[in-house]
C-alpha cells in the first residue's frame, strides 16, 4: 500500500528530539494566536504568571485559555493511543491520494481540493507521530502493514474507511474524469470512516490533546465530505 514517507519515517521512531522539535513549533504556533481566543483584554505578558496556555474543547466546543495551573491533567487510554496509532496510516493514505490526484486529476476544483487534504493532513501526521512517541509507545512507520495497527483485532476501536492495495493500484492507474470520480467517492468513504474515528475517541477517550485532534479531523473532513458531494454532481 502506498505510503508517504515525506510524513512517516521509515522505521518505527524512538523518543528523542525530533518528537520535541514538532511540540515545540507546535506550541508556538498556539502562543502566537492565543491573546485573540483568550477571551480577555489583558495581553498575556501583563499577566501574573506570563503564561497562556490552550485547552482544546469537546468536539463542537471552543478552546479555553488559562494559566498552566488552571489546566487539568489528563492521561491517555487505549482509545486515545489506537485513536492516534490508526490515524496515522489513514491519513498518510490520504496524503497517497492526493498525490496521486495532483498527477491525474484533470478537474481544477478536485486538484485543489486535494492539495487541502494534503496539506492539512500531512502536519497532523506529525504531531500524531510525536504524541505517541514522547509517551514511548509505537508510532507506525512506512514499512508496517496499517492493519498491524487496527485494534479490532483485540475487540476494540477499529480502522475504517482504507482503500484495499487493489483499490489504490486501480486509482493510480485511472485518468482524466475517471480518476477525478474514482477519487472523490473513494475519498469521500475515507474521510468518512475517519469521522467515525474521530467520534469513537470522542465518547470513549479521555485525553484533551487528542480530543481536540479528533474535533479538527471531524470538522475540517466533513467540510471536505460536503464539498467532495457538491463536485460529484459534476458527473
Amino acid at each position: 500500500m502506498p505510503y508517504v514517507k515525506d510524513f512517516l519515517p521509515t522505521r518505527r521512531r524512538t523518543r528523542g528530539a525530533a518528537s520535541a522539535a514538532v511540540v515545540v513549533a507546535l506550541v508556538t504556533a498556539l502562543a502566537g494566536c492565543s491573546q485573540e481566543s483568550s477571551g480577555s483584554d489583558q495581553p498575556a505578558e501583563e499577566r501574573p504568571d506570563g503564561v497562556v496556555t490552550v485547552q482544546p474543547g469537546l468536539p463542537g466546543e471552543a478552546a479555553t485559555t488559562g494559566s498552566a495551573a488552571a489546566v487539568p491533567e489528563t492521561e491517555e487510554n487505549h482509545s486515545d493511543i489506537a485513536f492516534m496509532q490508526m490515524m496515522i496510516p489513514h491519513h498518510a493514505q490520504a496524503v497517497a491520494m492526493a498525490k496521486l490526484a495532483h498527477k491525474h486529476a484533470v478537474d481544477p476544483a478536485v486538484r485543489r481540493l486535494a492539495g487541502r487534504v494534503k496539506a492539512a493532513q500531512g502536519p497532523e501526521i506529525m504531531f500524531m507521530a510525536a504524541w505517541l512517541d514522547e509517551r514511548g509507545l509505537d508510532v507506525p512507520a512506512a514499512a508496517d502493514d496499517p492493519m498491524d495497527f487496527d485494534h479490532s483485532a483485540h475487540g476494540h476501536d477499529e480502522m475504517v474507511g482504507m482503500l484495499s492495495p487493489a483499490e489504490m493500484a486501480q486509482l493510480s492507474k485511472a485518468r482524466g474524469r475517471q480518476f477525478d470520480e474514482m477519487f472523490l467517492r473513494r475519498m469521500i468513504r475515507h474521510h468518512a470512516g475517519a469521522v467515525q474515528m474521530a467520534g469513537v475517541v470522542a465518547a470513549d477517550g479521555s485525553d484533551l490533546t487528542v480530543s481536540g485532534v479528533a474535533a479538527d479531523v471531524s470538522v475540517v473532513q466533513n467540510s471536505e465530505i460536503a464539498r467532495m458531494r457538491d463536485l460529484l454532481r459534476r458527473f
